[in-house]
């Protein structure tokens, strides 16, 4: 029997390594015999360059980068098991995660460790990029990114803007230099990792869709987004391309669109290029069943979460699919989409605090009585 163990990150709880480390225990415990292939994945968000790491039996680099507030800390990208392909995760040096409640404001924050990332990946000879874009604490359309690959930003007085650029000084912003770029960047191909299909600008947009979660007050929420609107109009004019439209181009407080515009990028689905980088398809083939699962299943697990790229490619080669969440809500989709079926980990009599703390205990139990259930079943 070949079992696939593919999990995302459950969050607040076990990452997606540790959750496939646990699920992996659970089969053991009943089918010790069974062959196991594990594949941590995501869709993009946090724990995508883990993932991706873990799965190709890569490697991590280190390097000191500014961290949204411009200070500095020790930042993160992989290089995959092809010893080719770097992966970068934005969340790691400009996340939300990175910062107390205090310090949360996108007036302030830049994607410049963003581009520090980028620039090191490339110095080191990287030409193949995957970069993930969710749980970001900025709305500076990328112009920190850009700027730490060498793009220069204007006032009107034609003096540059040394500071790094954050969702304040994108106001000030009037004239864009990028002819000084990092020279490699138009020989790399950068593939970018996108779960939000939001535009840029407009109450769909960025701004107003995700800048309060990152803690901007309704005053700072009108002004973030004038000052996008004014800084895309010069971006776009400058470079001779419109982005602001594009699904996903609202990713990332508009790094969606700095990618696109600067760097050339492409935004992609971001579970299928995870599972497209781990070679999924080409592992699953002659697989008897995959386990997977995530923190919690409801109706939008179905709309581009990583259970439903699962199932979707499960689906081509008749293979079974089994999902474990601490909570399950509203399957209907998802079971149309391919899963054969869902399993809470958790108790109802369980707190949710409890069951978190729990979570790899409670994921292993229940994959021992779902193998246990199924082979009796054969």
């Amino acid at each position: 029997m070949k079992i696939i163990i593919a999990p995302d990150s459950f969050k607040g709880s076990l990452t997606a390594k540790e959750a496939a480390s646990a699920m992996a225990r659970g089969v053991r415990a009943i089918a010790p015999n069974a062959e196991i292939d594990i594949i941590p994945l995501a869709d993009g968000g946090e724990g995508t360059l883990e993932a991706l790491v873990a799965s190709t039996h890569g490697q991590f680099k280190q390097v000191a980068v500014s961290d949204p507030l411009g200070r500095s800390i020790n930042g993160l990208y992989g290089v995959l098991g092809d010893g080719k392909t770097i992966v970068i995760e934005m969340a790691v040096v400009s996340g939300l995660l990175l910062l107390k409640e205090n310090e949360r404001n996108p007036l302030f924050t830049t994607t410049y460790g963003t581009g520090q990332l980028i620039r090191r990946a490339l110095d080191s000879g990287g030409r193949e990029l995957i970069l993930g874009i969710g749980g970001s604490s900025t709305n500076d359309c990328g112009a920190g990114m850009a700027q730490a690959l060498g793009v220069r930003f204007f006032r009107n007085d034609k003096t540059e803007i040394v500071d790094k650029i954050c969702g304040k000084l994108l106001g000030d912003v009037a004239a864009i230099d990028n002819s000084r770029i990092h020279p490699t960047v138009r020989s790399a191909h950068i593939t970018v990792a996108c779960d939000v299909r939001n535009p840029l600008l407009g109450e769909n947009g960025c701004t107003y869709v995700y800048a309060p979660q990152k803690g901007a007050k309704p005053e700072i929420v009108k002004q973030l987004e004038k000052n996008m609107t004014s800084f895309i109009n010069i971006a776009e004019e400058t470079i001779n391309r419109s982005v602001r439209d594009i699904p996903g181009a609202g990713a990332a407080g508009g790094l969606g669109a700095g990618l696109m515009l600067f760097l050339g990028a492409k935004l992609q689905p971001g579970i299928d290029i995870v599972m497209d980088a781990c070679g999924f398809s080409e592992r699953i083939k002659d697989a008897d069943f995959i386990l997977t699962g995530e923190g919690k299943i409801d109706g939008q697990t179905a709309f581009g979460k990583t259970i439903a790229g699962i199932a979707s490619r499960a689906k081509l080669r008749k293979i079974s699919v089994i999902a474990f969440a601490g909570k399950v809500e509203n399957t209907d989709n998802l079971h149309q989409s391919g899963v054969t079926s869902c399993c809470s980990i958790s108790p109802d009599t369980m707190t949710l605090e409890q069951s978190m703390t729990d979570a790899a205990t409670l994921l292993q139990s229940a994959v021992e009585r779902v193998i246990r259930e199924t082979l009796s079943g054969l």
